[in-house]
């Protein structure tokens, strides 16, 4: 276990053995504890890897920010414009680190968080974690990542594969893969993205399978990044935001329905809504127009041999060589704290932010939703009210 213990004196505003507890050292953990701490709160994150930024130091070696750097720093310290306008996903660990260095963050590491309950005396919340501690804190920050724990789905007869299978959370290049046939399921950013990764790696022929077409959007349009218009959007409502996206998409994205990608039936901001952002190009339309990434139908199943078969919702069968399931995650928030009654039917958080559940006052939530404003920024935004809302629950008692 591991403790890096902030400098400056005693912070009074809460009791010495009555902290805010923030569960996870990733951007939205080491944001809200920054943001606590500048209003007098001490807060002490715990994190169950060695060190700060986990998640980001396993991702595929190719990542950038899809939000550019101005846009994407936390409170309390800019990124480097050494860094450039997308950072690269080492950059983004070397950012943690200083954030954590930076501003003194009371960290410690090698400590799990298994379940939070209300403290027995009704007040402030009881935290269970390895090692048989029993930790009490004054309220809880839940920032363990939107990337949690990965999602495979149920897929008939995978276990008989003959061919090697991996989800995307364990790809980290292409070089592995250079001469072989892949196939890569699932279209949101991290499929497309280890696509063009496979096509530019040698990889000797790339697939990839679809089941819901995605909105496709360029990065940046004329030097205006698709962020900038994801801030402008943000609070307009969903029907005139899909209007305005629509002659935008035909204007800068070309049809490919030939390609196998038709444009999206269904509006871009809808989706959005409903937790699907739409994929940032960083090559896999030209791939895509080029035949260098073929389009298949989804996978309904697999089939047993050497390397063995995938069957796909249109009946054809294919015989890759390796299978990566860029198939999400799951939040796996249930065994910490479904028992509150704080998730909704996905196991996501009911609120976020400043808000806290009904009858959980002091349990906060941040970094479970992945809007098109950009998912750091909103953590940002959501570390000043997480703050400014845990100052008036202590000040208050409520």
């Amino acid at each position: 276990m591991a403790v890096s213990r902030c400098a400056s004196v005693h912070l009074s505003a809460t009791p010495a053995d009555r902290p805010v507890y923030v569960i996870g050292a990733g951007p939205g953990g080491l944001a809200a504890a920054y943001a606590l701490r500048a209003r007098g709160i001490r807060a002490v994150v715990l994190e169950k890897a060695d060190r700060v930024g986990a998640s980001w130091r396993g991702h595929y070696d190719r990542l950038q920010l899809h939000t550019t750097r101005r846009l994407s720093a936390l409170p309390g310290l800019k990124f480097p414009r050494k860094f450039g306008r997308w950072v690269a996903r080492d950059n983004v660990v070397r950012y943690l680190e200083k954030y954590a260095e930076h501003h003194e963050l009371e960290i410690v590491t090698g400590v799990e968080v298994f379940r939070v309950e209300h403290a027995e005396d009704g007040s402030g919340w009881l935290l269970h974690a390895s090692g048989g501690r029993e930790l009490t804190g004054s309220a809880v920050v839940v920032a363990t990542g939107y990337n949690h724990t990965p999602r495979i789905p149920d897929w008939p007869g995978l276990g008989e594969f003959g061919g090697e299978f991996l989800h995307a959370g364990t790809y980290r290049n292409a070089e592995p893969y250079a001469g072989r046939d892949v196939l890569v399921v699932g279209a949101g950013n991290t499929g497309a993205e280890i696509a063009v990764d496979l096509v530019e790696g040698g990889a000797a022929r790339v697939r990839l399978a679809v089941r819901t077409v995605p909105h496709l959007v360029r990065r940046t349009l004329l030097g205006w990044p698709a962020q900038y218009s994801g801030v402008l959007v943000r609070r307009l409502p969903v029907r005139l935001v899909d209007r305005l996206a629509g002659p935008m998409a035909r204007l800068s994205v070309p049809d490919l329905s030939d390609r196998g990608l038709p444009r999206p039936d269904t509006g871009m901001y809808s989706r959005v809504e409903q937790g699907a952002v739409p994929v940032q190009d960083v090559g896999l339309i030209d791939a895509v127009r080029k035949g260098k990434v073929e389009i298949v139908a989804a996978v309904e199943s697999f089939e047993g041999g050497d390397p063995g078969k995938v069957v796909l919702a249109d009946g054809s069968r294919i015989e890759p060589d390796a299978v990566i399931a860029a198939t999400g995650y799951r939040r796996a928030l249930e065994g910490l704290v479904g028992h509150l009654g704080v998730l909704d039917g996905s196991g996501r958080p009911v609120v976020r932010g400043g808000r806290t559940p009904a009858g959980a006052p002091g349990l906060y939530f941040t970094g479970f939703t992945n809007p098109i404003s950009g998912m750091f920024r909103e953590m940002a935004l959501d570390a000043g009210r997480i703050a400014k809302a845990a100052a008036r629950q202590l000040r208050t008692g409520g």
